[in-house]
């Protein structure tokens, strides 16, 4: 009940401010925190000052303003200490904006030992039962109905969707530059172009640089031949015997550099010459494709344990990429140097043009930073792929490897790259050329059971691609959620349980993905249905439970 006022009725309370009301619950209650109060009191405080002063009255707007953006919360800050009567604050770093995974790491290693000791050898990992959703493997190349078999020369008369070939209106020759699969794209997409023309394609020109130093590396059908309007001609690979025959039959085209060239959205047809050609057609020379179908044997019986069955992860942890992805570590100020100077080297003054502001926290966030062998690990770990597990690391020269690969090992004690799976005699003739070395990786990873990429790239696209032309439309691919994962390893308190339904949820999420369509301006390399696959129809047997 209201009390009464000396001027007759009930007295009543005056309407609150819109500023506070929002901060009133339905009871009736203060939802507003002891730090809004203590941040009013402070403005409340200073604007006392203000006024006892009227020679500050001049600035009394801008405080009034900064005290309410203070209080509304548009700036967060944190009190750090007061020095000498001055108050020292900083901004609070947002979540997973830091690098944290090593004292994540230390909080649950213990518990990822109890659990592995509980374990029955290695009989609950989930490497046997990874993708569910691949196993009734609908979809098949739909080119198989009427390509040749693997390995036979084709010759200018083989038919293509039941066509004879017409015909040739002339030459095509193009110059492929990048690396390993930036070459074979630009070889592909040729291939696709010289259908269009209806055009014969001479064998592609490869670019060499400062950075992929290599000879050809590709073969094209066994080195013979290609497919569909490519002339089998090995002594042209010489330009001036290019030129003397072209020159010769007045009716050459040639596009220099020939890379991303052809748009995605073309006919059917032309897709499935595509994939034919990158899926079937083109090879590695002889000596890269033998070691690789070593590695590939050697790393199926160190995998026995598991029925032959492997981990693949593409590893994106060289000093170039850290440096280019402008991310910081737990390096310090070495760390921060030495990714200036390699920055510097590569490329020449771009981070530090005018108005460039990096920011290594806003790239953590966003995703965009390099996993580290030790975030791999533990993510591995989370969904399930115990200490048993083998894996096969693909990789250049890791930045800092002694340090950053050791928790990696730790954890996955069957660890495998190309320099433990192959002798030094063998890789003798490769190194030095990191398109070689790129191409036996590329094949280890093609045959694993389970494939992780971490940074993108043409090669986790293309392999995506690949493994499902090869299984069924099912990539059998871990793309991890590096967002979310910059939030899980930026707190050091999370619980073991946590961690792994968060990063099973993530492998759930991986197999379903797992079977996705190409959409509208996707890449026919990295999703090849339906344009290259076609879905067979499943028939269910009755009174059984296989399909």
């Amino acid at each position: 009940m209201h009390g009464y006022s000396r001027l007759g009725g009930a007295a009543r309370s005056p309407p609150s401010s819109p500023r506070f009301r929002h901060g009133r619950s339905k009871n009736g209650s203060w939802n507003s925190s002891k730090e809004s109060n203590s941040m009013e009191k402070l403005v409340f405080i200073l604007m006392s000052a203000v006024f006892r002063r009227r020679g500050l009255l001049l600035f009394a707007p801008l405080l009034y303003i900064s005290g309410m953006l203070l209080y509304m919360g548009s700036f967060s800050f944190d009190v750090v200490s007061i020095k000498n009567g001055v108050v020292l604050v900083h901004k609070r770093a947002p979540p997973g904006s830091v690098y944290r995974s090593p004292q994540v790491f230390e909080k649950l290693w213990p518990l990822m030992e109890a659990e592995a000791a509980n374990s029955n050898n290695g009989t609950g990992n989930v490497l046997m039962k990874a993708w569910p959703s691949g196993e009734l493997r609908e979809w098949r190349p739909c080119a198989n109905r009427s390509v040749p078999e693997a390995g036979v020369c084709l010759p200018f008369s083989f038919h293509f969707f039941d066509l004879e070939l017409p015909k040739s209106n002339g030459f095509l020759i193009i110059e492929a530059n990048g690396g390993l699969n930036q070459q074979r794209l630009s070889i592909c997409d040729a291939v696709a172009v010289a259908g269009l023309l209806n055009a014969t394609l001479l064998i592609p020109i490869f670019h060499l640089n400062s950075v992929w130093r290599d000879s050809r590396y590709l073969n094209l059908e066994n080195g013979q031949c290609f497919i569909y309007y490519v002339l089998c001609a090995d002594h042209l690979y010489d330009w001036q015997a290019r030129q003397e025959f072209a020159h010769a039959c007045c009716r050459a085209v040639r596009i220099a550099p020939f890379s991303n060239r052809l748009a995605q959205a073309v006919p059917s047809k032309i897709q499935r010459l595509r994939c034919f050609a990158n899926f079937g057609a083109l090879r590695f020379s002889e000596p890269i494709q033998a070691l690789a179908e070593s590695m590939v044997e050697r790393m199926i019986k160190y995998s026995s344990q598991s029925g032959g069955k492997y981990v693949s992860v593409h590893l994106r942890f060289e000093e170039d990429m850290v440096a280019f992805s402008c991310c910081e570590y737990d390096g310090g100020e070495e760390e921060k140097h030495e990714m200036d100077i390699a920055r510097e080297r590569s490329w020449r003054g771009k981070f530090k043009r005018k108005h460039r502001i990096i920011k290594p926290g806003a790239n953590r966030v966003d995703g965009r930073c390099p996993l580290t062998p030790l975030e791999v690990g533990l993510m591995l770990r989370g969904m399930g792929f115990d200490n048993t597990t083998s894996v096969y690391v693909a990789a250049g020269k890791i930045y800092k490897e002694q340090k950053y690969m050791a928790p990696l090992k730790q954890m996955f004690p069957r660890l495998q790259t190309k320099n433990t799976l192959a002798t030094p005699e063998e890789l003798a003739q490769f190194m030095g050329h990191s398109t070689r070395l790129a191409a036996l990786d590329y094949t280890v990873c093609l045959y694993s059971e389970v494939f992780v990429t971490t940074q993108g790239g043409n090669f986790p696209h293309f392999l995506m691609g690949h493994r499902r032309y090869m299984y069924g439309g099912h990539a059998k691919t871990v793309k991890p959620d590096k967002r979310k994962l910059a939030l899980l390893f930026d707190n050091p308190n999370i619980r073991w349980k946590e961690f792994k339904q968060q990063m099973k949820d993530m492998l759930r999420h991986s197999d379903l993905k797992g079977t996705e369509l190409k959409k509208a301006g996707g890449s026919v390399y990295t999703f090849p249905m339906p344009d290259c696959m076609c879905k067979q129809p499943v028939l269910k047997i009755e009174n059984a439970n296989t399909t």
